[in-house]
């Protein structure tokens, strides 16, 4: 089954641990879903921060994408409802999902396990909600193994949170020489579309330099908004929240909406 081309599938992936993956996820799918997209959010971390922060089930026992990738189960079956947006979606994951990296292993097609799941998600979302789905966002764990692979075979774009601190720019390379490799031998239409610069303290002068590397370096792809360093926006998934829920009117929210609206303005070809 194809999938639509009217879907953008990205993978947010930085190995580099506390870079603000989850929460640009997280905050970039419900920005997209306030603006009337169709947004479903695949949380591929065993730690299930992004189906926290969207106050999703996700205890021991819950239906998740592990079920998916490891037992066959549509992912259909996993997927709820986010309650706090219309037109949001999560599939959640739960601890089961930790065990996932070695028991995909010995499967069939073990890289390509997530993207005949969402190739068929796809179609039944258009069938029963007459239009494609707008967005997929698939949320990461921080390491480059077998299940962060299934999300780059599954995914068209990769969006790649950079925090302003210092060895901003330590442990891109590996993934870099990743994503090629992937679409050398397993995904020829993957590609880096998006950077996003989170973390910023404009009062510091390392983190204007580390903004300065990163747009030299990387060009066009990254984008204009900066993220602030805010203790609001990492305050919010202790409540079951998004920023844009916990502090609607707070710098980082308005910083994800209007990241959110320079991706979708993105011409991806």
């Amino acid at each position: 089954m194809s999938v639509s081309r009217e879907t953008r599938i990205l993978t947010v992936a930085n190995q580099k641990g506390g870079v603000g993956k989850t929460t640009t996820t997280v905050n970039m799918a419900a920005a997209l879903a306030q603006e009337g997209h169709t947004v479903l959010v695949i949380d591929l971390d065993p730690q299930g921060n992004a189906s926290t922060a969207l106050d999703v089930p996700h205890h021991a026992g819950t239906a998740d994408i592990y079920t998916c990738l490891v037992q066959d189960a549509p992912l259909t079956s996993v997927t709820v409802k986010v309650a706090a947006f219309d037109g949001l979606y999560c599939a959640p994951a739960t601890i089961d999902l930790a065990g996932a990296e070695i028991e995909l292993v010995s499967l069939v097609a073990r890289e390509n396990r997530l993207k005949r799941a969402i190739s068929d998600y796809l179609v039944h979302f258009e069938q029963t909600e007459g239009r494609p789905l707008d967005y997929i966002f698939i949320d990461c764990p921080p390491s480059l193994g077998l299940l962060t692979v299934n999300a780059f075979v599954a995914a068209t774009e990769v969006l790649i949170p950079i925090q302003c601190e210092y060895y901003a720019l330590e442990g891109l390379g590996q993934l870099l020489k990743t994503v090629e490799l992937i679409r050398g031998q397993l995904n020829p239409v993957l590609k880096v579309s998006t950077i996003i610069l989170t973390m910023y303290d404009a009062r510091t002068r390392l983190a204007q330099d580390v903004v300065a590397e990163v747009r030299e370096h990387f060009g066009d792809i990254v984008l204009q908004t900066l993220v602030p360093r805010s203790v609001r926006v990492s305050e919010a998934p202790s409540r079951h929240q998004t920023i844009l829920q916990y502090d609607p009117n707070s710098p980082g929210a308005l910083s994800y909406r209007e990241a959110a609206r320079e991706l979708s303005q993105k011409v991806f070809a």
